[in-house]
């Protein structure tokens, strides 16, 4: 009986040539997902041209701005031009989720349909924490940071009463409502504060102010522009920096509303002496406070608690440190040169890396580059020359903190090729010195021609070595 013989099996399907349409928009979607997570545009462009690399698409174009992503593929008649507009802001689980996402489509184990999916997914993903959680976390992580700038039990109390007050006001969805969010979260604290100042000893208003605005203040904004200033990207930089100095415009009307409606002096503006009430140990429960409720609020996920606490430490031991070696102005340099290769470091683990957003962060918080601007502004809005003086001392601050942030990455990526280097050291050796027992004089020996002598009847016969 004769036997029907089996078809071969379909090749597989070449993804990239094929569908270029669903590769492109791939493409597309990953630079929104990054530009959603608050990634540099110089660090999303290198990601989306290596996934497109890994699917065999060399003529990729790529344009980043903070709130549009441009895709071009193809070249002069072929070439398909792709864009969107970017509104949406990750949280950290989000921001994890993208990151394991962008690994899988650089090793080209999902394909673009499946991988379009995942984007939705990721964008329609709920809080992995409740509103009450999240609220919570938003209240501690401002009492954390009051312990560190205004350190007493007061201002700790009250601090954690606005920040619960502004952590609810955060979980609005409407994009109308964030819009004003900055400038009432800043009148309502402000006026808070002024009224509580003659009552109760909180120290310094606006120290204590600047811990529930923390999440508002453009610090980390003002750093990347300067970075992208210098790395180039000249469109994208400007438009943050110009973004950041209207948030700090906004929060400072806020507070200078609320003073007006209390009817405060100018004497009340200007910054007062830090007095320490409470002992130095303090800071270290600031800072694990401060790291919780950074992991309540922004619902990171499970795993990346105690590698943000890690950075939080690193940062602020070596902005102390820095404040004593170099003064307070570029302290925060010493501290971003410290944590720069630490979360870079920490987002190239091979096991439970976790994001550097999820981790530089909370960090730039720390450092603060924004306080002594919203001080800066503030303050001179009644009296001009304090209020140079200290926007100056802001810019210092911000430059610094940006040169620690270049040197850190340079310093980190040097270090990494070299150990990569000393890891892919080998010499192949000749094929005479291959793997054999004996020494390299006998197989040098072994692979040499025997001599004959023109007279003798056989060749000599080499002795054995065991003889």
């Amino acid at each position: 009986m004769p036997i029907t013989p089996t078809p071969p099996p379909a090749p597989e399907r070449e993804r990239s040539p094929e569908d270029p349409a669903m590769l492109r928009a791939f493409l597309l979607g990953i630079a929104e997902g990054l530009t959603a997570s608050d990634e540099t545009t110089d660090r999303i462009q290198a990601e989306v041209v290596a996934v497109a690399d890994a699917y065999g698409l060399d003529d990729v174009e790529v344009v980043v701005l903070p709130t549009i992503a441009i895709v071009q593929t193809g070249r002069a008649e072929a070439a398909k031009v792709s864009l969107r507009s970017v509104r949406a802001s990750f949280r950290f689980d989000q921001i994890a989720a993208m990151a394991k996402l962008v690994r899988s489509a650089k090793a080209a184990e999902i394909g673009p349909e499946d991988g379009i999916r995942r984007l939705n997914e990721i964008g329609a993903m709920p809080p992995s924490r409740h509103w009450f959680m999240r609220t919570l976390g938003h209240a501690l992580l401002v009492s954390g940071l009051g312990l560190l700038l205004a350190p007493s039990w007061q201002g700790v109390l009250v601090g954690f009463g606005l920040g619960a007050v502004v952590g609810v006001a955060k979980l609005t969805r409407s994009q109308t409502l964030s819009l004003i969010l900055p400038v009432a979260a800043a009148f309502v604290c402000a006026l808070i504060v002024f009224l509580l100042a003659p009552i109760v000893a909180i120290g310094d208003p606006l120290r204590l102010l600047i811990a529930p605005l923390a999440t508002f203040l453009p610090g980390a904004m003002l750093t990347t522009g300067v970075r992208e200033l210098a790395a180039g990207q000249m469109v994208a930089g400007s438009s943050r920096l110009g973004a950041g100095v209207v948030q700090l415009a906004l929060l400072a009307f806020g507070i200078l509303a609320a003073g007006t409606v209390v009817g405060i002096g100018q004497d009340e503006y200007v910054p007062r002496e830090v007095q320490e009430t409470l002992p130095w140990w303090i800071a270290g429960i600031g800072l694990v406070v401060y790291g919780f409720g950074v992991y309540l609020h922004y619902a990171s996920p499970g795993r990346s608690y105690g590698w943000v606490l890690l950075a939080l430490v690193v940062a602020y031991a070596a902005q102390q440190l820095g404040t004593l070696l170099l003064g307070a102005p570029v302290s925060g340099f010493v501290g971003a040169l410290a944590a720069t290769p630490l979360v870079l470091w920490i987002e190239d683990l091979r096991r439970g890396a976790v994001p550097s957003q999820l981790t530089f962060t909370p960090a730039f918080w720390i450092l603060v580059p924004g306080a002594a601007s919203l001080i800066g502004v503030t303050e001179g809005a009644v009296e001009e020359s304090a209020g140079i003086d200290d926007l100056s001392t802001a810019f210092v601050a911000v430059m610094s903190i940006a040169l620690g942030v270049f040197i850190g990455s340079a310093l980190y990526r040097f270090l990494r090729r070299s150990a990569a280097g000393i890891a892919d050291f080998h010499v192949d050796l000749p094929r005479v010195l291959g793997a054999a027992e004996g020494s390299v004089l006998s197989r040098i020996a072994d692979a040499t021609p025997a001599v004959t002598h023109p007279h003798d009847p056989e060749p000599d016969r080499r002795r054995d070595p065991e003889e």
